[in-house]
């Protein structure tokens, strides 16, 4: 047996750490947290101090019993990551293994030997303020959580939707819903915009504009006719120099912001492949706040950058973090090797380090150097002037690696060069345009402004953001999704040889790609959390809140005081919510009235989401229901749109002698053939789709399925070769594994299949834990919701019995570890 026992949180960085540490040091892994509070229990005892009791997870226990007996007569290092979290799950493994208090506990960075060697040689013990920090969040989120959810249940009855509400997940939703409805209050306004273009000669065009738009196309119009045998010409040529800086290296928000950027990865995805990277020792630890590098990390980055492209790319800077409060104020995200330019196989791992490698050697390149040009044209018939801008680069400096990708949609491309230009030179007019411009709305936010937006107002850190987002995400409270733009008209007046012309184009605008958006529910839920309860989803009292498990985790405020802060008048609130009666406002909205039939129509929240109703469960005639479609709200529904929805289900034509139904289910729309349902596009309007359309998405679908199984497999139904969106796998039971490169998918034997499945580990925990069960992706069209025959169920789900009291057990309180 080993001497040394180091103990981490995954296999990966398990395996990584062992083959640094020698014959001496085993090294194993928790594979996350270890115990928690209990799953189907508040366990939480408000009355004596908020005590916690802690249970060790189901799926753990059999890690504990592997742990102790290694333990046992072993040196043991606690080497879990270098934050809050990763001190608690320490202080976890200490406190379920039976280790001492004085148990050595040892951080980094990143895996390197150099960093585990210092790391060895300078051992602490358990830091209890981190611990205590990362408790009190957890036990103020599952008190929130506990005590906030039955509310919704009982307040909000909206059928079998298991509603839940968070401390920072609810303020998420929040800013979602509020930019929502700023969009729908926003009053588009048009101006018309002057834009001119010169024929210099010799294929050279001059482009420029006026500084200012009109805002009546009459007055466009009488610009124009201002510029008729007009005789323009350059006033002024103005150069100056100009130049760029380049961004900090990565902390965790700007790294989660650019990677969605400029690879298209969720905030989710960023992190999970951040993961395997740093668990592989190829970039240092990716939960930051830190915009610093290590003097060790500069001097690495000097080398590459005078090797790869000479000193005058070098220059030197130390970035400062602008969060004090930070709470990894560490090192910036960045590799462990600048030598090192292939980080990974993985295509998305690559993609990731190398987007880490840039920026990293970017943020000590040299500023580039610019040129930037502006031409000044007179107009001889009027005092307004013209304007032409250009710019060209000098020196590349840092742009020859990296340039920082923007969220502001309006940005327009970076200017080209101006061809020569000479004081008083006569310009060609080849045309001028007044071309009809609108104002725009507030964008909506995509997963990286989100986080953006957060940090902005300190509310999260860095190990929050991507569980946010994936929470209200699950719970259906958001939807990130692409939505279709709309056509709209614009108008062009054009000047050239003398004579204007006036035309009336068609643009798209308004397209959204990978937005979030609040759903009916989740803008109910969050109407009542505002009314209900506005101090505890307040902005800056959650942010606060942060500041609050700061000053813990710095010795400066102790936890349970902390807590009791929060809980006494939140615990009000939720007596005084229990205690008022049921708003129905919320969950329902009277449209008008059906003039066919005098019924009242209304739009409602039930079991399947949003529905418009016309009359009452009391008439002798049943109501009549119709889903509402994929991107309508309940709150801003019209009466005229909800007697476009009863149009449904559209018989739209007969396909190998059997009807084309379309409609709208669970899943979204949807074409009925011969029992089976079959998706439709997203670009698809079901009011709209049509005979030969709906044909064409059957046979896609048809093809699709006959192609997918490669190979199937006589011993075992559960066994499969299929395709994929990525390629051929293996489909063994609930687990997916990859087929080795090289290998022809067809040729693959059971007893081949059986070894590869076997050599596949099952999804480990994630960090916090166990990972909720990811909701299944729909395979096939989803089954036909006779909406017309069954009133949606407004069934309450009962509330947990272990929200209403806290636990019971009362367990010693956690012996404290002195600080070193």
């Amino acid at each position: 047996m080993s001497k040394n026992l180091v103990i981490v949180e995954s296999p990966a960085k398990a395996k990584t750490i062992e083959s640094y540490l020698g014959a001496d040091f085993t090294v194993k892994s928790s594979f996350g947290h270890v115990r928690d509070l209990p799953e189907h229990d508040m366990g939480v005892d408000v009355e004596h101090g908020f005590q916690p009791s802690y249970e060790i997870s189901a799926d753990k226990v059999k890690v504990i019993s592997e742990l102790k007996k290694l333990a046992k007569g072993a040196e043991v290092w606690l080497a879990t990551d270098d934050d809050r979290e990763g001190e608690a799950i320490s202080w976890h493994l200490k406190e379920a293994l039976g280790l001492p208090d004085d148990t050595k506990r040892i951080v980094f960075r990143e895996i390197t030997k150099t960093a585990l060697q210092n790391a060895i040689s300078k051992p602490r013990i358990i830091d209890v303020d981190l611990v205590d920090a990362q408790q009190a969040r957890r036990i103020l989120d599952r008190l929130v959580g506990y005590e906030l959810s039955p509310v919704l249940w009982k307040k909000i009855r909206i059928g079998k939707q298991n509603l839940s509400a968070g401390r920072v997940q609810s303020v998420a939703v929040r800013i979602i819903v509020e930019r929502e409805r700023e969009i729908d209050a926003f009053k588009s306004k048009s101006s018309f915009k002057i834009t001119a273009h010169f024929d210099l000669g010799n294929g050279k065009v001059l482009n420029a504009e006026l500084a200012k738009n009109f805002p009546q196309e009459e007055d466009a119009m009488k610009f124009l006719e201002k510029c008729i045998g007009a005789q323009f010409s350059i006033k002024s040529l103005e150069v100056k120099p100009a130049k760029k800086t380049p961004a900090p290296p990565f902390t965790t928000s700007t790294l989660q912001q650019e990677a969605s950027r400029k690879l298209s990865f969720s905030v989710a995805q960023t992190m999970t492949v951040a993961q395997r990277l740093y668990e592989a020792g190829k970039i240092s630890y990716m939960r930051t706040d830190s915009t610093n590098l290590s003097e060790e990390a500069l001097e690495k980055a000097r080398v590459q950058i005078t090797k790869e492209y000479g000193q005058d790319y070098y220059n030197k800077r130390i970035f400062k973090t602008k969060n004090e409060s930070a709470q990894e104020a560490h090192e910036a995200i960045r590799p462990t090797d600048f030598s090192t330019l292939n980080g990974s196989s993985d295509r998305n791992e690559q993609r990731l380090y190398e987007l880490i490698w840039k920026r990293a050697i970017a943020s000590q390149m040299s500023d580039a150097q610019l040129e930037r040009t502006t031409a000044t044209i007179a107009i001889s018939t009027t005092s307004e002037e013209l304007v032409a801008q250009g710019e060209v680069i000098k020196f590349e400096g840092f742009l020859k690696v990296y340039l920082e990708s923007s969220d502001d949609e309006g940005d327009e491309e970076q200017k080209g060069m101006l061809p020569p230009l000479n004081i008083n030179q006569i310009l060609n007019l080849a045309d001028m345009k007044a071309t009809e411009r609108f104002t725009r709305n507030p964008p909506r936010y995509t997963e990286a402004s989100l986080v953006k937006k957060l940090e902005e107002m300190g509310i999260g850190r860095p190990s929050t953001y991507a569980p946010t987002i994936s929470t209200i995400l699950r719970r259906e409270y958001i939807v990130k999704e692409d939505r279709q733009g709309t056509e709209r008209e614009f108008k062009e007046l054009t000047l050239a040889n003398d004579k204007i012309n006036s035309r009336v184009n068609k643009e798209i605008y308004g397209s959204e790609k990978a937005k979030l958006f609040p759903t009916s529910t989740g803008m109910v839920v969050n109407d009542f959390l505002v009314s209900h309860f506005n101090d505890i989803i307040d902005y800056s009292f959650t942010a606060n809140v942060e500041k609050d498990f700061d000053h813990i985790a710095e010795g400066q405020l102790e936890w349970r005081q902390m807590i009791k802060n929060f809980y006494t008048p939140f615990q009000k609130k939720v007596t005084e919510a229990n205690e008022e009666a049921i708003d129905r406002s919320l969950t329902s909205r009277d449209l008008g009235e059906d003039p066919a039939t005098g019924k009242k129509v209304s739009v409602r929240i039930g079991k399947y989401g949003p529905y418009v109703q016309i009359g009452d469960a009391e008439d002798e005639e049943k109501p009549k229901f119709a889903s509402l479609m994929k991107g309508q709200l309940m709150e801003n529904i019209t009466l005229e749109e909800a007697f476009e929805l009863f149009k449904l289900p559209r018989e739209v034509g007969l396909y190998e002698e059997k009807e084309l139904i379309v409609n709208i289910g669970k899943f979204g729309p949807y074409v009925k053939h011969d029992g089976k349902y079959y998706s439709l596009a997203r670009t698809d309007d079901p009011m709209a789709v049509t005979e030969d359309r709906l044909i064409e998405i059957i046979t896609e679908k048809r093809l699709q399925d006959s192609n997918r199984t490669i190979k199937e497999f006589a011993e075992d139904p559960d066994a499969k070769v299929l395709n994929g969106k990525y390629g051929p796998y293996i489909a063994f039971g609930k687990k997916n594994v990859k087929i080795p490169k090289g290998t022809e998918p067809a040729s693959l034997t059971y007893e081949e299949v059986v070894k590869l499945a076997a050599e596949t580990p099952d999804k480990p925990a994630g960090r916090f834990g166990k990972k909720p069960a990811a909701k299944a992706a729909v395979v096939k069209a989803p089954a036909e919701k006779k909406v017309a025959e069954k009133k949606p169920a407004a069934k309450k789900p009962a509330a947990k019995k272990a929200a209403a009291k806290p636990a019971a057990k009362k367990p010693a309180a956690p012996k404290a570890a002195k600080k070193s």
